[in-house]
């Protein structure tokens, strides 16, 4: 869509194979790489920091974690 110019620009902040960047948006001027950076903000880190607490707080208290990576959930408990 790009090369056709059927979409004149893009810009990237997330790409299919992290931290593999395609070849083909590298080289091509009409496209913008930037950094994933949805969480650089004061706002954002501070909920981060109070979830990740939370969580901790959680895993000590009850033994069980308030969010778990999505890949683990299935993994057995020791």
């Amino acid at each position: 869509a790009l090369d056709s110019g059927q979409i004149a620009s893009c810009g990237l902040d997330v790409y299919e194979e992290e931290p593999k960047v395609h070849p083909g948006l590298i080289a091509n001027p009409k496209v913008m790489l930037l950094p994933h950076m949805g969480t650089w903000t004061v706002e954002t880190q501070t909920e981060m920091e109070l979830a990740t607490i939370a969580n901790v707080r959680s895993a000590l208290e009850t033994g069980k974690l308030q969010t778990q990576v999505a890949e683990q959930r299935d993994m057995p408990e020791e």
